[in-house]
């Protein structure tokens, strides 16, 4: 199985999210379910149920995670010159259909939230820049159909999606 790659930053913040769920959640849901266990009858026990629903989420994300942290390999974008578009670079493009300018960084799949400019470099828009220069143009298939875009700026800028 190929590892996904994935920013140091973004290693941390799933390692803090599963800590919490090990060491918070888990504890206290642990609790619930005795506390509800402890009102009796379990058949009608609607505290003891939705107690249950929530530990299972919660095993099911610790699962989750920890697979996700078994296959990832972490890439330092500073070791990366930004010349030409690369995983960790900042980019900043111009869509050529709307004279809009778009940031995006360009980060592993799990770390990806595309609401605040952070796209996996497995997205139609990531793998279409990825090697571009400034100053190159690319066409690329999106759900709405094809844009046209130039490159105006490649860096590398601290990730914090928080």
């Amino acid at each position: 199985m190929q590892k996904e790659p994935m920013t140091e930053y973004g290693y941390n913040k799933l390692c803090e999210e599963l800590k919490h769920l090990k060491e918070v959640e888990r504890p206290y849901i642990v609790k619930e379910i005795d506390i509800a266990r402890s009102h009796g009858d379990l058949k009608e026990n609607a505290e003891y149920h939705a107690a249950r629903e929530k530990q299972a989420f919660i095993e099911a994300r610790i699962a989750e995670l920890s697979s996700m942290l078994a296959n990832v390999q972490i890439i330092d974008p500073k070791s990366y010159e930004h010349n030409s578009v690369n995983f960790g670079s900042s980019v900043v493009v111009l869509n050529l259909d709307d004279n809009k300018k778009i940031q995006y960084t360009i980060v592993g799949s799990y770390e990806s939230r595309p609401e605040k400019g952070y796209i996996s470099f497995h997205s139609p828009i990531a793998k279409s820049i990825l090697g571009k220069k400034v100053g190159d143009e690319v066409t690329i298939r999106l759900p709405k159909g094809e844009c046209d875009f130039e490159i105006l700026e490649i860096a590398y800028k601290e990730i914090n999606f928080d």
